[in-house]
């Protein structure tokens, strides 16, 4: 007999349907490996979420590309807390716990946004030579801040740029690119600047991954954490309050807006997403 599993595709990082990072999202307690990946596969979007029962935790979460499983995803988790919602089974001031190949991740739905644990890894100084990644991005160096390292989280190598205008005229080679990060410290690179558009955020960003099969992501939840700490290590944030709270821009040049707002409480060293989410597309899969 046919299996019906119904799935929501749900745009994160936005409350306008026509905006932020699509994902798909469903509940896969009946799913094996091989039909979850069928279906990230069949809905094609960058990553698709599954939600099921856990053991520990109160649901065990998996990140889906439309070839492999993923460690950590933000805006696929935020649509996950969503389907949980829109299901009654997230309510407001609602605290969750995830169990992710990234550990258990605290989740949940307060003041009218979800919100994510993002783990905190070593920030690492790249210093190795730049040329073939400023090669591969297609950027001349007079666009870089070269008064600032190059520096690594969580295999995420971020890069400072002068000014909103050139950062939006980067056109990376993703050939290269993807050779690059495939066999390197890090798998991915964000391209940030401190000039933003709208002038109460504090960064805008570009994100390329094309070694795992993303050249561009439109907003990317579990780089826009760790961006939050890569400008307290640069001094380029105020960080004299225990809790620093910033929110980033990313998507805009792809016609497709997201904020994230990001939160980091340096007492209790804790770093957490929060955003908006609206669902687009319910369907269901008979299989």
């Amino acid at each position: 007999m046919a299996k019906k599993i119904k799935y929501l595709r749900v745009n994160s990082f936005t409350s306008n349907p026509f905006a932020g990072n699509p994902a798909g999202v469903l509940m896969g307690d009946n799913l094996s490996d091989s039909e979850m990946l069928l279906i990230a596969r069949e809905l094609n979007f960058a990553e698709t979420a599954f939600i099921s029962s856990s053991k520990n935790c109160n649901y065990r979460l998996r990140w889906l590309t439309p070839t492999s499983e993923v460690d950590l995803c933000g805006h696929a988790t935020i649509a996950a807390l969503h389907l949980l919602k829109e299901n009654n089974k997230l309510a407001e001031n609602q605290e969750l716990i995830f169990e992710t190949r990234s550990g258990n991740l605290c989740c949940g739905f307060k003041l009218g946004k979800y919100f994510m644990e993002i783990p905190i890894k070593i920030i690492e100084r790249f210093e190795e030579d730049r040329n073939n990644i400023l090669s591969a991005l297609r950027m001349n160096e007079k666009i870089v801040n070269t008064d600032l390292p190059f520096l690594i989280h969580n295999r995420i190598l971020f890069i400072a740029i002068n000014f909103l205008s050139d950062l939006n005229k980067v056109s990376p080679n993703f050939i290269e690119l993807s050779k690059i990060t495939t066999n390197s410290l890090f798998k991915s690179i964000m391209l940030f600047t401190l000039q933003t558009n709208e002038s109460a955020n504090q960064a805008y960003s570009r994100f390329f991954a094309p070694a795992e099969g993303i050249n561009e992501d439109i907003v990317t939840g579990s780089a826009n954490g760790p961006l939050l700490l890569i400008l307290k290590e640069l001094k380029l944030i105020n960080s004299n309050s225990r809790k620093i709270i910033c929110t980033f821009e990313q998507g805009d040049i792809l016609n497709r807006p997201g904020r994230v707002s990001v939160m980091y409480d340096q007492n209790k060293n804790t770093l957490f997403i929060m955003g908006n989410a609206v669902t687009v597309v319910s369907g269901e899969f008979i299989i």
